[in-house]
């Protein structure tokens, strides 16, 4: 049967300041200095994630929270413009939207964030009507969604029962908690986990890759797909491996990069792609959004993936 959206995406809603600089490194003591650029730009892995679905063909709607604020119109008119459908989106004029900062040098950034609307988005901000309208449901930044995380499990155990397929990125823990029972209550009704391999060791608690993967997928159907930085991805599911290169770039800026490896993975997974060309687009697409500031600037379309003959 049709679905009006290809995929639904739940999460953390922010705009991200972007400032670049090779070698700039902050001092207090009222220190000033030069960078070398500033951008505003859709922020939020899971908006990063929407926005390269989109720009990929899928047709995506977004669920998410703001405050009435600037932050929160730019969020909603940047994803409006990108042809999300944010009729999910909460604006509550009770709360400030939250704020990312990245100080970026090319291969690597410093963050802050201000939380803010992040980890206020809960259960009864989401509107079940159109995740059934989708036919997957995606979240992002699990360990920032604190009002949200307890019951996330509920909301991947009714999507599952609307008959959606399901994934997740959690991102990173920026309190090191890496807290495990909820996370493992949520995959138990999720079909990709896609995290890094930094994540995947974090969150299992092993500290070598074998181990991690076994953790996850010894006893389920469970697909993981583990993002290597330049080194490629790798997927398992089961006593099954998987593999795939990237293509070399010199980054501007990696803001996102996971998030748009994401959304590659999971056109090439809602397409009816094979495992292994599900992981090439994703690698394409992550390291081609690199090359703008901020994490939306270079999104690949298909006619991007064609040109490297991935598509």
């Amino acid at each position: 049967m049709s679905k009006k959206f290809d995929v639904v995406v739940l999460g953390d809603t922010n705009p991200d300041l972007i400032l670049t600089s090779r070698d700039i490194v902050p001092e207090f003591g009222q220190v000033e200095k030069w960078i070398d650029d500033a951008e505003l730009t859709i922020g939020g892995s899971a908006c990063i994630f929407a926005a390269g679905a989109a720009k990929l063909g899928l047709k995506t709607a977004y669920i998410g929270k703001v405050g009435d604020d600037d932050f929160g119109r730019f969020m909603r008119d940047q994803l409006s413009a990108k042809g999300i459908d944010v009729s999910g989106l909460v604006i509550d004029p009770s709360i400030k939207t939250g704020l990312g900062i990245s100080l970026s040098t090319g291969n690597d950034r410093a963050i802050l964030t201000y939380g803010g609307s992040i980890p206020l988005l809960n259960y009864q901000d989401i509107d079940f009507d159109i995740i059934a309208a989708g036919r997957h449901l995606h979240s992002g930044s699990f360990y920032l969604l604190d009002s949200l995380r307890p019951e996330m499990a509920q909301v991947y155990q009714r999507a599952k029962a609307l008959g959606l397929s399901t994934s997740i990125d959690t991102n990173y823990d920026p309190k090191e908690v890496w807290e495990q029972n909820q996370i493992m209550g949520v995959l138990a009704h999720t079909d990709i986990f896609l995290p890094n391999t930094t994540e995947l060791e974090k969150i299992s608690g092993k500290t070598d890759l074998e181990s991690a993967k076994k953790f996850f997928t010894g006893s389920s159907d469970l697909l993981l797909a583990v993002k290597n930085g330049d080194a490629g991805a790798l997927a398992f599911q089961r006593d099954q491996h998987y593999a795939a290169e990237s293509i070399q770039v010199s980054p501007v800026d990696t803001t996102g990069a996971g998030d748009s490896f994401d959304a590659g993975f999971i056109f090439g997974y809602l397409s009816g792609f094979s495992i292994e060309k599900s992981l090439r687009i994703g690698c394409v697409c992550g390291a081609l959004s690199t090359q703008g500031l901020g994490g939306t600037a270079a999104q690949a379309s298909q006619s991007d993936l064609k040109k490297y003959g991935v598509l």
